[in-house]
């Protein structure tokens, strides 16, 4: 083999190779570049105009100013807000056919890719409509096909929701079988635990939290069926741990449930110490779970919810909540931020459930991304008592990639114009 009798010429013809491989590398070409969005990325705390560029399915360039002829497909998004695919941690998405099931494989959940991409979801948490009986079926009929990146909270009762005399069975509650599940058998798809749908006093919750100490994750909390009810203050403060999250926040109804804000219209003071403490307030819509009555003076008066979910089933998308994309727009006739929605669907749920790779547009991430129009006109939202405020405000999802790959597609910006 060749080799130069100066070092310095060696050293020389080694450096220009090494520049020319950099060159080269720079210059792959990208398979997608975004081009002339708006870009609001709250875990990098960018929230200006802001080219992204995808290659191989990850995001590989984030800059202003792309050259497009860098890219193998350019799509023009100006005028349009580019985010993190939203990341809805309270669903219920496993749908079947078992005759008398409620939510665990039955007729109530709802396949996932039919309302995700739509409004710009990429990622949902199945929010314990399974147990470790039938999370396996769980796996093979809806995860496992699912273009959707589905997690899911698991829980607490082996049978899930099958119905409300089930999730009453405390023989069932087991935190050991329970752990096993998530720790040995699928610690890359179970990020939780779920205790839903109780008479009784605290013992499912103290039967999931137990599974949350073996297996080292959040428990959720369904808190809303006791009668006489029982306290969500004692709930807040002695028995969930600070990470555990307390769902329906915005709830009103039924007389089970005691409210975070009074009738007085004034939020309770210990809510605001149960946030301090670090217990996580989620949203979860839902089909009777959310209330103007209780989401609007909690706003007024400074409180806010960690995170913003839909409870996506088919007693919920047909009315009031509708999808994700309609939920954060809610907030923002309240008064929120474009900004500050996103981020409670991106980041802040990816944090939740210890998911530090969703929920953001770092270069390496997976190329999960919502492109969003931000409607301006006159705008109605209903509660689920069909009550109504109105906003100025609406998001609609233009655009949805999922690993690289687009799919959705509202007014074909990513296509080919058919008269070329």
């Amino acid at each position: 083999m060749f080799k130069p009798k100066s070092s310095f010429l060696y050293f020389s013809i080694n450096l220009i190779l090494l520049l020319l491989a950099v060159i080269h590398s720079h210059a792959q070409p990208l398979d997608i570049l975004l081009k002339g969005g708006h870009l609001i990325d709250p875990k990098n705390e960018i929230n200006q105009p802001m080219d992204v560029g995808i290659a191989d399915g990850k995001i590989a360039e984030v800059a202003t100013n792309i050259p497009a002829g860098k890219a193998k497909k350019h799509i023009d998004v100006t005028g349009l807000y580019i985010a993190p695919g939203l990341l809805d941690m309270h669903v219920h998405v496993f749908m079947g056919n078992e005759p008398g099931a409620y939510i665990a494989n039955g007729a109530t959940s709802v396949m996932p890719d039919g309302f995700t991409f739509r409004s710009g979801v990429t990622t949902v948490v199945d929010a314990g409509s399974s147990g470790w009986r039938n999370f396996s079926l769980f796996k093979e009929q809806t995860i496992d096909q699912a273009k959707t990146r589905v997690l899911a909270l698991l829980n607490i009762v082996g049978t899930g929701m099958k119905s409300r005399f089930e999730e009453q069975d405390v023989s069932d509650m087991n935190p050991i079988m329970t752990a096993h599940s998530i720790k040995k058998l699928y610690p890359e798809i179970i990020v939780g635990i779920k205790a839903a749908h109780y008479w009784g006093d605290f013992t499912q919750v103290d039967l999931a939290v137990e599974a949350g100490n073996l297996a080292s994750v959040p428990v959720m909390v369904d808190f809303g069926e006791h009668d006489p009810p029982n306290s969500i203050e004692s709930l807040f403060m002695e028995h969930l741990r600070p990470g555990d999250i307390f769902t329906h926040t915005y709830s009103y109804g039924p007389a089970q449930r005691e409210t975070i804000v009074d009738e007085a219209g004034q939020i309770k003071p210990f809510v605001f110490k149960a946030q301090e403490r670090g217990i996580i307030f989620d949203v979860g819509h839902g089909g009777g779970a959310f209330s103007w009555r209780q989401a609007v003076p909690a706003t007024k008066q400074g409180f806010k919810a960690n995170v913003i979910s839909t409870d996506l089933h088919t007693q919920s998308m047909n009315g009031g909540m509708k999808d994700l994309s309609n939920v954060l727009s809610k907030f923002m006739a309240m008064g929120l931020s474009l900004p500050d929605v996103i981020a409670r669907a991106t980041w802040a749920p990816a944090q939740v459930i210890s998911r530090p790779d969703l929920g953001h547009l770092s270069v390496g991430a997976e190329a999960d991304v919502a492109v969003f129009n931000l409607r301006t006109g006159n705008f109605g939202f209903m509660d689920v008592r069909r009550t109504r405020i109105q906003g100025d405000k609406k998001l609609e999802a233009e655009l949805t990639i999922r690993a690289g790959k687009v799919v959705w597609d509202l007014n074909g910006i990513a296509a080919a114009d058919f008269d070329k």
